[in-house]
């Protein structure tokens, strides 16, 4: 490694060792708050519908799983059966799972010369930073020493030969264009070209070949760095179960006062998966010192809304222009604010910088550039909070552009329970499930004690129970038929937050009850129960959708529970079988594209726990399929049986099929593509699969027309098996397909066997017209030493054949 004689340790170790943790004014050391963060490899396959808070909720159990955990300081360490080294890394993680601190952790332990001195130097450079140079034209020399004036002395020539590491964290603040396809190349350091240019070319190791590159960023953006790019994936998980009670351990010496919070939120399912963040961790940790500290006899939180709503009172004025600025940037997917943005919610920085509790300012007054100051809110809950306290105050003083400009209509003085459910509505429609939170939110304020709570704050609504209630059926009756069911969960949110309990204690009953077909479920029920077998750290044996006694649509939100994954005890995991066909649900329920990539979802998850698939009676188009084979294709999938039967599967879908089986071909056992009229040309898609060495099939349904001498000869011959490995393949064909069709008259079931090699033990034709083959070469064959075949189950064969072998 080369000296750190002009490098930036020294100023890096004055920044990085003190932090103010949240907004507390008052900084800390660093090392003496720090909890150790669950980072893992490989980044989870959620799919991109969901709020972030739904991810934390789904794959909350995950956490207790064997994945591969990665120590921070290892980040860039190839592990013992990796053989490639390791030059970009890409850490995932929501927002507030910890990765800006991860970050500073690492670039702390080099600055100190504890952890990876083989690094010459650390240049932390974030997006939020670059963004207000996106339009500057810089060398990489340049930019370095615009960002870090200590690093001035050190020469051109000098960063070709040492080691250096580039942090880029934040990429979705990012407001930079990264073309990895069209982009200039750059390989001088002091060549000048936008930052945009540089970043790519950095990255993808034209510019500093040697340099290591680590890139931080929230899930809906991680996919802008194309994975051909990055060597290891990596993501934050925040706290584990542990690592949440060391938090408030280390943060509260007293004993006493530790374990009451723990505790506490343990008692609250919404409580404790949130405490997976290290930001909500604090907050908890500010409300409920206050709370148990003073002499307030008030209700400790048991809600996100009560949480919040506690954290939050203070100013009103003030805190409704931050609710204005927090709304109208929710809505356009903004977490990052400049002096422009809050001054035309009519706020000053004045206001801004000495908030105590929700905003943060960022100065970096190394470089004049950054006397312009950038905001954000401390969590993007905080902003959906304010978003939701904002919109409801706008309901209560009946500002009705405000209102409509969101429902896109006119509505003039809606009733409490129509503005919630039409709200509801509205973010039903949203792709990303942005405004799911905001919604929790908004049902939660509507009751009495989040109202007295926050005082006028929320403005003066008529008391009435009635709309409450009205509020409360609207959620249990609401249709979401063309909403991922995944998304439909949200309702049952709403529903705790507003702390009717209802729904969440039937299930309880029905989950301990033993004649449960007999409990006629309502879709949100079903919602409510998918929830709980996400959550759950037991395992379903086998979730078949038609033994609930529910409407179509109440199956259709139970196939989130298809996902459900927990901590493995002695290795053992248990299995799962998964039922969602057409033909089961009824014949009205056809699953939607979103209902796969949740069916996908399940496939794909660490550990997979799904082995029965059964999709029969749905009509596939070809793009489910291809989404169905990313699943099937994955290394965790552990599916032995899959039934396709009636799906419409097109030669397309053959290719996808055969391919994704070709990949991963070792744990299917049965496949039921039984009444989809393949021809042979679709069958040849799946040739691949079938020869392949690891291919374990054991039961095919049915292929119409195919030549059996072909297929004995592609699962047998083809399968490199050991020359004393048994081996079972049953052939089952119930489409009437006979084999005295004029076009397979010479092929008989005697030429078939006799290309067969001696390892086929069982071979099973029932249920096939066969014509009789009642002939001497049959019974030669049979009794032949080179037949291992033991057991031949064969319809309308001839006595006398069957009984001679």
């Amino acid at each position: 490694a080369g000296s750190k004689s002009w490098t930036s340790s020294t100023s890096l170790r004055r920044r990085n060792k003190n932090v103010a943790e949240g907004t507390e004014e008052a900084e800390i050391f660093f090392n003496r708050i720090y909890t150790e963060l669950y980072i893992t490899e490989g980044l989870r396959k959620d799919i991109h519908t969901q709020h972030e808070g739904t991810q934390l909720e789904k794959t909350s159990t995950t956490n207790k799983l064997h994945n591969i955990v990665i120590k921070n300081p290892d980040i860039f360490k190839v592990l013992p059966d990796q053989h490639r080294s390791i030059r970009v890394v890409l850490t995932s993680g929501v927002a507030g799972a910890g990765k800006s601190f991860s970050v500073q952790k690492f670039t702390l332990d080099w600055a100190e010369g504890l952890e990876n001195q083989d690094i010459s130097a650390v240049v932390p450079l974030s997006f939020r930073e670059m963004n207000l140079i996106r339009d500057e034209q810089h060398s990489l020399l340049t930019l370095i020493q615009l960002f870090h004036p200590t690093l001035q002395k050190i020469p051109a020539e000098q960063l070709s030969v040492c080691k250096l590491l580039f942090i880029f964290d934040g990429l979705d603040e990012s407001r930079l264009s990264l073309d990895f396809n069209n982009s200039q190349v750059v390989s001088d350091v002091t060549q000048k070209s936008s930052v945009s240019v540089l970043l790519t070319n950095l990255i993808q190791g034209h510019l500093l070949p040697s340099a290591l590159v680590w890139i931080t960023s929230r899930p809906g953006t991680a996919n802008q760095i194309p994975r051909s790019r990055v060597d290891r994936l990596t993501e934050v998980r925040g706290f584990n179960d542990a690592q949440k009670e060391e938090y408030f351990r280390r943060r509260f010496p007293d004993e006493e006062l530790s374990s009451r919070i723990i505790s506490h939120i343990k008692g609250s399912m919404s409580l404790y998966i949130m405490c997976e963040v290290p930001v909500f961790c604090w907050i908890t940790a500010v409300v409920l010192k206050n709370m148990l500290t003073t002499d307030q006899r008030e209700e400790l939180p048991t809600t996100l809304t009560d949480m919040y709503s506690h954290f939050l009172m203070t100013d009103r004025e003030v805190l409704l222009k931050l609710g204005r600025l927090a709304f109208e940037h929710l809505e356009k997917g903004n977490i990052m604010f400049y002096q422009e943005d809050l001054q035309q919610c009519g706020l000053d920085i004045t206001e801004a910088s000495v908030y105590s509790g929700v905003c943060t300012e960022i100065f970096r007054k190394e470089c004049e550039i950054f006397q312009k100051p950038v905001y954000s809110f401390v969590h993007l809950s905080v902003q959906e909070f304010l978003a939701a306290v904002y919109m409801f105050n706008s309901y209560s003083n009946s500002k009705e552009k405000v209102i409509e400009d969101f429902l896109k209509f006119d509505m003039k003085s809606p009733s409490l329970d129509e503005f919630l459910r039409l709200v509801m509505e509205e973010s039903l429609q949203s792709k990303t499930g942005h405004l799911d939170l905001f919604v929790r939110f908004l049902h939660g304020l509507s009751i009495d004690s989040n109202r007295r709570l926050l005082g006028g704050l929320l403005g003066q609504i008529e008391n009435n129970p009635g709309a409450i209630q009205r509020a409360i059926n609207n959620l249990k009756m609401t249709s979401s038929k063309q909403v991922s069911p995944d998304r439909s969960i949200n309702i049952y949110h709403c529903l705790m937050e507003m702390k009717d309990l209802s729904v969440h204690q039937e299930i309880q009953e029905f989950l301990n009850s033993e004649n449960k077909s007999d409990k006629r479920l309502s879709e949100v029920h079903c919602s409510a129960l998918a929830y709980m077998l996400q959550i759950s750290e037991e395992v379903l044996d086998k979730l078949d959708l038609s033994q609930y006694n529910a409407s179509d649509e109440g199956k259709r939100r139970l196939i989130p529970g298809t996902g459900n994954s927990s901590s493995q005890e002695g290795g053992n995991s248990t299995l799962v079988s998964v039922f969602v066909s057409h033909y089961r649900l009824g014949e009205s329920c056809g699953l939607s594209e979103s209902d796969y990539e949740v069916v996908n979802s399940a496939l794909k998850s660490n550990p997979s726990h799904l082995t029965e698939l059964d999709l029969s009676y749905n009509h596939l188009q070809d793009s489910s399929i291809k989404g169905l084979c990313s699943g099937l294709e994955n290394p965790n999938c552990r599916v032995k049986t899959l039934r396709l039967k009636v799906c419409s599967l097109s030669e397309v879908s053959c290719k996808s099929l055969g391919s994704a089986l070709k990949n991963n071909p070792s744990t299917l056992t049965e496949l039921d593509l039984s009444h989809n009229n393949l021809q042979d040309s679709g069958f040849l898609h799946l040739q691949g699969f079938l020869e392949s060495p690891d291919c374990k099939l054991q039961t095919l349904r049915s292929v119409k027309k195919l030549n059996l001498q072909a297929l004995l000869h592609l699962n047998t011959c083809s399968n490199k098996v050991k020359e004393n490995q048994n081996y079972r393949l049953r052939i089952i064909w119930k489409e009437d397909f006979e084999l005295n069709d004029e076009k397979y008259k010479k092929l008989s079931l005697v030429t078939a066997l006799k290309s067969n090699p001696n390892h086929l033990t069982e071979l099973d034709l029932r249920d096939n017209n066969l014509q009789d083959t009642n002939d001497q070469e049959l019974q030669d064959l049979l009794e032949s030493p080179e037949c291992r075949l033991q057991t031949l189950s064969a319809c309308h064969l001839h006595p006398c054949t069957v009984r001679s072998w």
